[in-house]
């Protein structure tokens, strides 16, 4: 099996490392490395770099201020930066440039793409996405936030849960409902809502390890125009899934590579802890590689589809159980590690809102503990565990479809 990628997209890699090689400083660890300060003034300087090398949008059009890079391309760039320690942006970014960028430019008006596109582009307008509640995480189109139509404005009332970056953001993508009187799939919009305006309550939500890394955003007759729709009215669960459907593009190889980093830390805690002997932790040991190979082999896969110009699809699923249960066990085995240590931990922590601490991040007990409390929602965020089972079992194997309680063959079917 060839696993190797075409001589254009090697040629694009050594394009980058030089990029780097120009732009970081001398000796440079990993954004883990710096104290907070320089960290949060690195960002700004690094996403002012990517900025001028017109690397913030990658995969958009270049007549939208974008890289037009392929989709190699732009694995390449991110295998290279995740390798390097750096980040692609802002945090937000991610929700601003991959996901709600790509599908205005497929879903939007050219009004919208005019408005919109520039001042995501220069970080004028920063996003956050307003998508589970809590009554609808993983049955998202159960939502119930709504929007009214007023005249010339939507007035939204309702609740967003598990808002990242919600804190950081001053504009969100909201799916709320606009029709009461269709199956809950087709009575959703997808709206764009300035977030500085006095019906929007952003409330932070502190995790276990004492960090915020997610937000509660309540609307109380908070308003935007009525052309913010994107996509037609009472169509935003297509918008929704086009969104959806760019969230783990470039995604697909640098997991592997951000995991490999943290099993490498992981078997240096084992060795400093005289603990690489012990058969059942080399057992769990093995395991953690053989996942981590299991990723990147499935992320040469995914982008072998990309550079066919197949669309991500259900197949995620696997990836997402996959990464998920793999960043529970992996941790699990480093408090096991360090056992009555993880009591009483000591040292620098990740911040406790990243999902792979940063390269250069401190190998402490502390850091190990906050990870490891991070890890516990990572089969619940994204799409729980089981849900993405259900995928798996009824859009790849086939299965018959779960029974639901709220329509369908099996309406008449009452809870107990």
């Amino acid at each position: 099996m060839d696993i190797s990628y075409p001589e254009e997209a090697e040629g694009y890699r050594r394009t980058v490392r030089e990029f780097l090689a120009r732009s970081l400083p001398e000796n440079w660890a990993g954004m883990g490395a710096l104290a907070p300060a320089e960290r949060e003034r690195f960002k700004v300087d690094w996403r002012r770099t990517l900025g001028e090398a017109g690397l913030i949008a990658p995969s958009w059009p270049k007549e939208y201020g974008g890289a037009g890079l392929t989709q190699v391309e732009q694995v390449v760039l991110a295998e290279e930066l995740a390798r390097a320690g750096v980040p692609e942006g802002f945090e937000n970014d991610a929700l601003g440039i991959k996901l709600l960028g790509n599908t205005l430019i497929v879903l939007g008006t050219e009004a919208q793409k005019e408005h919109f596109l520039p001042r995501i582009l220069s970080g004028e307008y920063v996003f956050c996405q307003g998508y589970s509640e809590p009554e609808a995480g993983s049955d998202l189109a159960g939502m119930r936030t709504r929007a009214v139509l007023d005249g010339d404005e939507w007035v939204l009332n309702g609740q967003k849960i598990w808002t990242s970056g919600g804190s950081n953001a001053n504009w969100m993508f909201v799916i709320a409902r606009t029709d009461t009187s269709v199956p809950k799939h087709k009575g959703l919009s997808f709206l764009l809502l300035p977030m500085d305006q006095p019906g929007v309550e952003v409330r932070p939500i502190v995790n276990a390890a004492g960090y915020t890394a997610f937000d509660e955003v309540f609307f109380t007759d908070a308003r935007l125009p009525k052309d913010h729709v994107l996509g037609e009215v009472n169509g935003g669960w297509k918008v929704a899934n086009t969104l959806l459907g760019f969230e783990r593009g470039v995604r697909v190889t640098t997991d592997a590579i951000r995991f490999g980093r943290e099993l490498d830390l992981l078997l240096e805690l084992a060795r400093e802890r005289g603990r690489t002997t012990d058969p059942h932790i080399r057992a769990r040991l093995a395991w953690c590689y053989s996942r981590v190979q299991l990723m990147r082999f499935r992320g040469y896969r995914a982008l072998t589809k990309f550079m066919r110009d197949a669309r991500p699809g259900a197949d995620g699923a696997i990836s997402k159980v996959i990464w998920s249960e793999y960043f529970q066990r992996y941790t699990e085995l480093a408090l096991d590690i360090l056992g009555p240590e993880a009591l009483a931990p000591a040292g620098d922590g990740n911040d406790g809102v990243l999902v792979v601490p940063e390269a250069g991040t401190e190998n402490s007990v502390k850091r190990w503990v906050d990870v490891a409390l991070y890890a516990r929602a990572a089969t619940i965020y994204g799409g729980s565990a089981q849900i993405q089972r259900n995928i798996i079992g009824e859009q790849l194997l086939g299965l018959p479809k779960e029974p639901r309680l709220d329509g369908g063959p099996f309406a008449e079917i009452k809870p107990a």
